[in-house]
């Protein structure tokens, strides 16, 4: 019989409404960690190696661990860009490992008084395996399993729920399957390959793919048994467009998930696998859980993936026997959607702390991806150093992607790494053994968490970010970005200011308004097709702006252009700004809105340009002008655009 279970000190620690909040990146405060069976019994857990890293940001800080089954808390304090391991010792592996079907208390809390990022490391022998752990305010309620064929009955497939709050219940592919209470832990192995099973909840919950040990590709000899540990992001956070670097290894597998029915996939620079047990033999019209798997190569530069649905990816470092490079053993590696970069990501590499058994010698590596057009602007601090361009790699470019990727040596293996590039980056973390063990992990270091399912912005500024960013009295644009909104419920989109609706925008992705100086409550509420809602609240800022700009379309000023209409299709444009961002790489921005169906457009040919020239067809246009000012505010100014030239044919005429 299952013991209920509520624990005041996890109480004590935990932030009574997180869940208002969204994460924007892997960095957090709060955090769940559980681990999964890995070759051995509990009675051999000495055999085991488990480690947790803190990478601290740019602030001092104090992190709390506690084990909820020993009801035990650590207490450190990392310094700004700091370093820290804690090594578990035997009593707190048993504590945290998971090896049957059912429910522990097996998990762990961490807070931490300002942002850090975490990672957690298990190993058996040469057999290592390092996840991210993503914050409290990242999860969700709907998650994706992707792991890997079972070849050996001993070794099998599992996953680890861990509940945020009590009664939390949860679904396995939509049957209920058990109730946890807060700090608990539902460990569910399976004999089978569980890739695209749904696991889902009531509450937020931390979700962990576990499998015991794996031999990739399918049907390469000799049979590895390496384990894999991997924490999955929830289906919220899933994109649509995808670009899959590879490590110096030289060949990897990739495995996409789609999360919803009829969804069709596109991809260049990889090669679908035949013969994978489950795995899908087309791209096209995939249902929700089916799954695909390729080949994709450094030669390559990558791989480019494209769906018309969100879908999960993960990439799969290979066994050594299958390439020609010493000495990689399977890992597993969570691939955000391109949707997911951000302009600063802080790393740190994964070191064991315990010797392996026999013990390698590892080459630590940042993978960095970022747009082809920037990717010289890449710097890296080191222990919050001054930035330098990144170096001691080779830029790979992929121009179907428009994007390009760099292994980075990593030198200084117990100092932090800032990456920055203002286009935006994802960055993971991999290491390879140098001698004749083989030994390697592969692991996301740093990305953003953004809500993709149902967003909205304001100025084009993140709804996640709007407490952080304030703006100028002057009139605000709104545009929301939805996945599987419903297509006709009169309340499919409401918005709300303090509290009250703005009936003018109900229905509409896309509206202006007029603000004051002041302070605003945003919120939009979402249905979507499947008749369920979505709520999404952000902080408006608007203060009073010396700040003034103005923009002219041949000569007439922004806001009396809807009285006006030109019968010359070429149109120029100027503007009128006081106290312009003098440096910003975004200081300027134009967008044209044809009214066909696909929104405000960004003219980037005009990025930054205080006067230039366009040809219009007749029609109507909304011009929107975005202004970046020195004391980092921002103006929307938008005009309505009319074109009506008249074509006069004159005939010769003989007489």
């Amino acid at each position: 019989m299952k013991t209920i279970k509520y624990f005041p000190l996890i109480a004590a620690l935990f932030i009574q409404g997180i869940f208002s909040l969204q994460a924007q990146n892997t960095a957090g405060k709060e955090f769940w960690l559980t681990f999964g069976k890995f070759h051995v019994s509990p009675a051999q857990i000495n055999l085991l190696q488990m480690q947790i890293r803190f990478v601290c940001g740019s602030n001092p800080t104090t992190v709390t661990i506690y084990f909820t089954n020993l009801k035990k808390t650590f207490t450190f304090s990392m310094s700004a860009n700091g370093i820290y391991d804690y090594i578990l010792d035997n009593t707190e592996k048993l504590a945290v490992y998971n090896t049957e079907m059912g429910i522990t208390d097996n998990s762990i809390f961490i807070k931490s008084t300002e942002p850090v990022t975490v990672y957690s490391y298990i190993n058996r022998a040469q057999f290592p395996e390092v996840t991210n752990v993503l914050p409290v305010t990242a999860l969700s309620t709907e998650y994706y399993q992707i792991s890997y064929f079972v070849h050996n009955p001993l070794l099998i497939d599992a996953y680890a729920v861990v509940a945020t709050q009590s009664n939390t219940q949860l679904y396995h592919n939509g049957s209920p399957s058990v109730t946890l209470e807060v700090g608990e832990v539902y460990y569910r192995p399976a004999n089978t390959d569980m890739t695209g099973v749904c696991v889902s909840a009531n509450k937020p919950v931390a979700f962990f793919s576990l499998h015991q040990g794996v031999n990739i590709p399918f049907g390469a000899l000799p049979v590895i048994n390496s384990p894999l540990m991997q924490q999955m992001p929830p289906a919220h956070t899933l994109g649509k467009t995808f670009f899959v670097p590879v490590t110096n290894i030289g060949k990897e597998f990739v495995r996409i998930v789609a999360t919803q029915n009829n969804t069709t996939i596109t991809q260049t620079g990889g090669t679908k696998q035949t013969g994978v047990p489950g795995a899908n033999a087309n791209l096209a019209n995939l249902q929700a859980g089916d799954f695909v798997e390729l080949e994709v190569y450094l030669d390559s530069a990558g791989c480019y993936i494209q769906a018309n649905k969100p879908v999960g990816v993960c990439s799969y470092m290979p066994t050594t026997a299958y390439i020609n490079f010493p000495y990689p053993l399977p890992s597993q590696c969570w691939i955000p959607g391109i949707e997911q970069t951000v302009p600063n990501a802080q790393m740190a590499p994964f070191v064991p702390k315990e010797p392996f058994f026999p013990d390698p010698q590892l080459a630590h590596y940042a993978l960095i991806i970022t747009p082809t057009a920037t990717k010289t602007n890449t710097k890296v601090s080191v222990g919050g150093a001054l930035p330098v361009s990144v170096s001691g790699g080779t830029w790979k470019d992929n121009t179907n992607a428009g994007m390009s990727f760099y292994s980075m040596p990593l030198s200084e293996i117990d100092a932090s790494y800032t990456f920055t590039n203002q286009e935006g980056i994802i960055v993971f973390g991999w290491a390879i053994s140098t001698n004749t063990f083989p030994a390697s992990y592969y692991y996301l270091a740093y990305s953003a968490m953004r809500d993709l399912q149902a967003t909205f912005y304001a100025n084009d500024i993140s709804y996640q970010l709007l407490k952080e960013n304030d703006f100028c009295e002057g009139d605000v644009h709104f545009l929301a970005e939805i996945e599987g909104l419903h297509p006709t419920h009169p309340e499919r989109i409401t918005w709300w200011i303090e509290g009250t609706e703005y009936l003018p925008a109900k229905t509409l992705d896309n509206w202006n308004k007029y603000f004051s100086a002041g302070t605003y409550e945003i919120r939009m509420d979402v249905i979507f097709d499947n008749n369920e809602t979505a709520s999404k609240t952000g902080t408006l800022i608007i203060k009073s702006c010396n700040q003034t700009a103005a923009f002219f379309v041949n000569n007439v000023l922004h806001s009396e252009l809807k009285d006006t209409t030109f019968c010359n299709k070429n149109v120029n444009f100027r503007t009128e700004i006081e106290g312009l961002h003098p440096t910003a790489s975004e200081r300027i921005k134009w967008y044209v809105d044809s009214k066909d169906g696909n929104g405000f457009i960004e003219e980037t040919s005009a990025l930054n340009q205080t006067q230039w020239s366009k040809p219009f067809e007749n029609g109507t246009y909304e011009i929107k002008l975005v202004v970046h000012y020195d004391n980092d505010t921002y103006a929307t100014l938008t005009g309505t655009l009319k074109i009506q030239a008249l074509w006069i044919k004159i005939r010769n005429v003989r007489y």
